[in-house]
């Protein structure tokens, strides 16, 4: 096959919510093809390469794979990438998106459309692709195949005779999908020969052998070994040392041409270079210059709303953890650092992050693939300070709020969040989402027993425990999903925590002013129970500026300086114990207080 004949090339992605079937119908899917014997399959969810994707049952990184089947006596090449399904993982899927003309949207037929099902299917129509409906989890005694086709109906606006009902574990019905993917999606666009080459990067991942492999999807021309490449990010120059596609292992090839998915390697060794949705580009038969040249659109940068900082239990370790997140970083263009010091926990990062999840799997790989003894502080968000000289400052860290004399007024994220929840719960849920500063926007009944609830919200109302909270006031029924949408003025004030007269900068936290009291109560209470007595008097302070909100006493320990005493006059007693508050006034003075570690992670994770 020419590769500039693209009409036999299908490229494409599974998109659902989380735990619908996405990576046993791609395990069907390699099957089905011959790409992967059934005796070769080593466990479910074969893409799910990741130890820690196998043990949670999720999808954590896009996977790309490549199968072949005849139809016809015509080859077609079916390049599939396999998304994640959970909030926290959406520029994932919208990496795989921008690489592919169709998407196969799954829903669960025992469960119906979730709330990532619809900002899956959106962000597909968005990007213009075609979309195979199809309904998995036939096989279950609850699946209701009519209802939720009449569901899909009515709230995506698919034709029902277009749903393909299958089984992804019984395998029922996956060569339907199969014929779909051939005969629905269109194939990638034709380019002329001559055109000059240009390629998205979509992903990569860093080889200990290979260096920095680089996951591309070939728009016109072609790449081979020997290839003088440049990245248009940074005008960085490359040659092509290998090409090939996911079999699901690498297979090196001879040439990628356009309308591929595959991958690179060019001996790139430094991890920043390497930005995810680059363009790759090399010149054609025209003699454009590299200056000339145009990126593909690639992907908006993904901003991180949710800051942690991490630090290593072994002082030692800094260098490694810095190494560690410079290669976690290629693979994860969401997860942004920066180096930052604490009194109390040494050298670390400020790090950020999309959700909670995400926090939770880059902490896990770190300790897991990097042989790292960390420790998380507890998350918070970002935040904007508008100065009185109009200047506005990024504040990712709440210790890093500029004195409250010189601030105007601060800003927070706002997001949309959309709750799908059986009708039963939309109580519940209002009452909830109210108390977290939530304004109820819609309510949208999608079938006579599911709702759609719509509020806006502060991110820091829903960042710590919110959907906790939801999964427990619905048994577990409600998912949601939600989505960025500005920074506002709100009232906001910085909370400090000041032990023994001095301020602990990694306690600070920006609340809001009708909150302070309940938070600063909470806090000094639980720093109270966490830190030990001394020999003086320890008062625990929650302070807004100079204005103490909340304190709680740690009373001194006593020493029984009498005890040596056998007899004698009273006053042999009473000069012992003058002397012992003379000093303790003293102590209370010059002493010093430090936060054992497990005191101060314990009111951290609080």
């Amino acid at each position: 096959m020419s590769f500039m004949n693209t009409k036999n090339i299908r490229n494409f992605c599974i998109i659902a919510h989380i735990d619908h079937g996405k990576s046993t119908l791609a395990d069907r899917l390699l099957e089905l093809t011959g790409t992967v014997s059934k005796r070769d399959m080593k466990h479910a969810q074969m893409l799910d390469t990741m130890e820690l994707e196998q043990e949670r049952g999720i999808t954590i990184k896009l996977q790309p794979v490549q199968m072949e089947l005849e139809r016809d006596r015509t080859n077609f090449v079916l390049n599939l990438i396999d998304t994640p399904g959970h909030v926290d993982f959406t520029y994932e899927v919208s990496r795989s998106l921008a690489a592919c003309e169709g998407a196969i949207l799954i829903v669960d037929a025992t469960q119906g459309i979730e709330a990532q099902t619809l900002a899956n299917c959106y962000m597909a129509l968005d990007h213009n692709l075609t979309i195979v409906p199809v309904l998995n989890k036939i096989d279950l005694p609850s699946a209701d195949v009519p209802a939720r086709a009449i569901e899909i109906e009515n709230t995506l606006g698919i034709k029902r005779d277009e749903i393909i009902a299958i089984s992804a574990k019984e395998g029922t019905n996956v060569e339907k999908v199969l014929d779909a993917i051939i005969d629905r999606l269109p194939p990638p666009p034709q380019t002329h020969e001559g055109d000059e080459t240009k390629a998205l990067i979509f992903d990569s991942v860093y080889d200990s052998y290979r260096g920095v492999v680089l996951y591309v999807r070939v728009m016109s021309g072609e790449l081979k070994r020997g290839d003088t490449i440049y990245l248009l990010h940074n005008r960085r120059q490359l040659e092509v040392i290998e090409v090939g596609h996911f079999k699901p292992q690498y297979l090196s090839v001879d040439v990628l041409g356009s309308g591929d998915v595959g991958y690179v390697v060019s001996g790139l060794k430094d991890v920043k270079d390497a930005r995810t949705g680059d363009t790759i580009w090399k010149q054609g038969t025209k003699s454009l210059k590299v200056d000339e040249a145009r990126p593909l659109a690639g992907y908006k940068e993904v901003k991180p709303y949710v800051f942690a900082s991490i630090y290593c239990t072994e002082g030692d370790d800094f260098p490694l953890l810095r190494d560690a997140l410079d290669k976690l970083h290629l693979s994860d263009s969401a997860l942004t650092f920066e180096p930052e010091q604490s009194g109390a926990l040494g050298h670390g990062f400020r790090c950020g992050f999309l959700g909670l999840l995400h926090l939770d799997i880059v902490q896990e790989r770190l300790e897991r693939e990097y042989d790292l003894d960390l420790i998380v502080t507890a998350p918070s968000v970002s935040y904007i300070a508008i100065l009185k000289d109009g200047e506005e400052l990024f504040v990712a860290n709440p210790a890093d709020l500029p004195d409250p004399s010189k601030i105007l007024a601060i800003k927070e994220p706002w997001v949309k969040v959309e709750v799908l929840t059986p009708k039963d719960y939309v109580g519940a849920i209002m009452q909830m989402s109210l108390e977290k500063r939530g304004i109820n926007k819609s309510m949208q009944y999608i079938d006579e027993n599911r709702v759609i609830v719509s509020f806006e919200m502060p991110l820091a109302s829903i960042v710590i425990d919110y959907f906790d909270l939801l999964k427990s006031v619905t048994s577990g029924y409600a998912s949601m999903n939600y989505e960025y949408l500005e920074y506002r003025e709100g009232k906001l004030v910085k909370l400090d925590i000041l032990v023994a007269g001095q301020k602990v900068d990694a306690l600070s936290s920006i609340v809001h002013r009708e909150q302070a009291f309940y938070i600063g109560s909470a806090l000094t209470k639980k720093l109270k129970e966490l830190i030990p007595r001394a020999q003086f008097e320890i008062a625990i302070q929650a302070a807004i500026g100079s204005k103490i909100v909340a304190r709680e006493t740690i009373s001194a320990m006593r020493k029984d300086v009498t005890a040596k005493l056998y007899g004698g006059d009273r006053t042999r007693k009473d000069k012992l114990l003058k002397k012992q508050k003379a000093g303790k006034k003293r102590l209370k003075k010059i002493g010093k207080i430090e936060l054992p570690q497990e005191a101060f992670m314990a009111i951290l994770k609080k």
